[in-house]
């Protein structure tokens, strides 16, 4: 097995992650730095991350997370701002597929299960994330339409969104805008491609994985149908 799938594949962070760890030479294979992606780990080799052994754990875990505004999608923070991890507490090294903004509140689910976690965020799945939206003043259909059709802002352009108009809100209007891509700060960008700002910004749903009555800053484990679904998308 390649080391990063291996990697992923004991929990330590997204296959992403793990080729970073290993081109920094922060992984060993009996013992020995490695820093080629294309190295196989074999049946018997010993295995360590910055000096700590790890092996494929057979059972994974998976928490859903309704993550409140003031908090940072990270393991830990060196301006020592609130992190996930200071919300959910777990015997286990869980990790956050993707982020949410630290003004972003909503649906995240954490897992040690590094092959789900590649498989949601790999642009080529498509895999839909819904947002709850206030924005500033009234779009006009015209925007609405942009939105829909893709915008470009600072040059990086974003494909179109499902996008519906729910109704006015105090200093703003209600949308739900749902998105495939998972570039940064997507849609706080598509909103400001239109002059307009982000007044509250919410993940309602991955999929059709939605948070239901979760509150601010509580979590729960996934169910066993949850986990299915999310393995089937």
């Amino acid at each position: 097995m390649r080391i990063n799938k291996y990697l992923s594949s004991c929990g330590i962070d997204s296959r992403r992650k793990c080729e970073a760890l290993v081109t920094d030479g922060k992984v060993k294979i009996n013992g020995k730095v490695v820093t080629a992606l294309a190295t196989d780990v074999k049946d018997g080799d010993s295995v360590t991350v910055e000096g700590r052994a790890v092996s494929i754990r057979a059972n994974k875990t998976y928490i859903m997370l309704n993550k409140p505004k003031g908090c940072v999608c990270t393991v830990s923070d060196d301006r020592g701002r609130k992190t996930i991890l200071d919300l959910v507490k777990v015997n286990r090294r869980v990790f956050p597929i993707g982020r949410l903004d630290y003004d972003t509140e909503g649906l995240l689910l954490l897992t040690d299960d590094g092959e789900l976690s590649n498989k949601i965020m790999h642009p080529r799945n498509g895999v839909k994330r819904t947002y709850s939206v206030r924005v500033e003043g009234e779009p006009t259909e015209g925007e609405i339409k942009q939105l829909r059709n893709g915008v470009t802002h600072n040059g990086i352009v974003y494909s179109g969104a499902q996008v519906e108009v729910v109704g006015a809100e105090k200093d703003g209007t209600k949308l739900s805008i749902t998105v495939t891509e998972g570039k940064n700060h997507e849609i706080r960008n598509m909103i400001e491609s239109l002059g307009r700002r982000v007044l509250f910004l919410k993940r309602v749903a991955i999929g059709e994985l939605r948070l239901g009555g979760l509150k601010r800053g509580e979590w729960r484990y996934l169910s066993g149908d949850e986990i299915a679904y999310l393995k089937s998308m």
